[in-house]
């Protein structure tokens, strides 16, 4: 369970309404992060928000604390309830200048109520409970029409216990599925490695360099961090723009770090990551073809969990990039192709079932 010894942040009731406010985005072209805070119970996830509550950090953050039962589904629980249908309830307002609320119904709706305050926020942290999977999360924050630009997904944490993960990991080879960790592993942008004081001392460095290992086999674009207590530098999980499309230097250089981390010897039934190189252009309604296909018809029998890459477009000078998070992808310019480099599409899967001879031959195929 959580650590009980965490006292609840200092707060005060906000008497303010989200609808008194007049507060506008008009004139307010930067929309506000948003991070999902993901991890298998115990592992930490009260104690990191509880620590972005109380840290003097100078800036303004709201935390909603998420009630939808996994049963339910995000989409499917959009539900008001008593006579005002109210949206967001048990607003409370922490000395540090966060705010702290329970979304029970709409999560969009309840997104925009925040963003529409009239204090400007500067980030939104989505604490998940009861909900194993945060790809559901992603697709509501992540390319949502009804949130246009006043809310943006920033990344996803998943919180991982340094002491127990080796065994929670482990025990899925025995299994028809996966456990939960897994899950939220593959979907991290940022995996916060807690816990570490817990691990054995004798030969601990080998043992967390090991755990390290073991996530980045599952995920190796995910950025690990070592916590104590999830103490750690803020910078480092605010402000990720891990889903930005003009963020193109942070994907290219997750890229390079892919291709520096050496796999082992995976079965294609393990959840893990893989990549695959063309140096020719491609054209770009082929690939979208060859997208939907393996996202949606599950063609080839490959599960895609997460999709990152960088694409060289068939007459176009622009460096294209690609996302895909379970069934939603999104490809994009980004930037002029540099005259130094080498236009290359370079693309990592996460998922289970990965065959890499398939997924190259079958992307060859998009080639002009």
């Amino acid at each position: 369970m959580e650590d009980e010894e965490d006292s609840p942040p200092l707060a005060v009731q906000i008497e303010e309404t989200a609808h008194e406010s007049s507060y506008s985005h008009d004139n307010d072209d930067v929309s506000v992060g948003v991070t999902v805070i993901t991890g298998f119970l115990g592992a930490g996830k009260s104690t990191l928000v509880n620590y972005v509550l109380k840290a003097q950090h100078d800036k303004r953050i709201a935390v909603i604390l998420n009630e939808f039962g996994e049963e339910i589904g995000v989409e499917r629980a959009m539900i008001n309830e008593g006579d005002g249908g109210a949206l967001v309830e048990e607003w409370v307002e922490l000395a540090n200048g966060c705010i702290c609320c329970t979304v029970k119904h709409s999560l969009v709706q309840a997104l925009e109520q925040l963003v529409q305050r009239k204090e400007r926020l500067d980030h939104i942290l989505l604490e998940t409970t009861g909900l194993a999977n945060p790809a559901p999360l992603a697709s509501v924050l992540w390319l949502d029409d009804q949130l246009e630009s006043a809310v943006r997904l920033d990344s996803i944490i998943t919180v991982v216990d340094a002491k127990n993960l080796l065994f929670q990991i482990n025990k899925y080879h025995h299994l028809s599925s996966f456990p939960e960790a897994i899950h939220q592993i593959a979907f991290a942008d940022v995996v916060i490695l807690n816990k570490v004081d817990l691990v054995s001392p004798v030969g601990s460095e080998d043992s967390l360099d090991k755990l390290e290992k073991e996530i980045h086999e599952i995920n190796s674009l995910a950025h690990i961090i070592r916590s104590v207590r999830c103490q750690v530098d803020l910078s480092e999980i605010l402000d990720c723009r891990a889903y930005d499309a003009t963020h193109v230097t942070h994907l290219e250089a997750l890229l390079e770090e892919h291709q520096s981390i050496p796999s082992q010897n995976l079965h294609d039934s393990d959840v893990r990551t893989l990549s695959i190189c063309e140096s020719r252009p491609v054209n770009l309604d082929k690939v979208r073809l060859w997208l939907e296909e393996i996202l949606w018809d599950k063609k080839y029998g490959v599960d895609v969990y997460r999709c990152k890459g960088v694409l060289a477009v068939e007459n176009s000078d622009q460096l294209h990039t690609l996302q895909a998070v379970r069934e939603i992808y999104d490809i994009v310019p980004a930037r002029k192709w540099r005259t130094e480099e080498n236009q290359m599409n370079k693309i990592v899967f996460i998922g289970h079932h990965l065959n890499k001879d398939i997924l190259v031959d079958s992307f060859r195929t998009c080639v002009s």
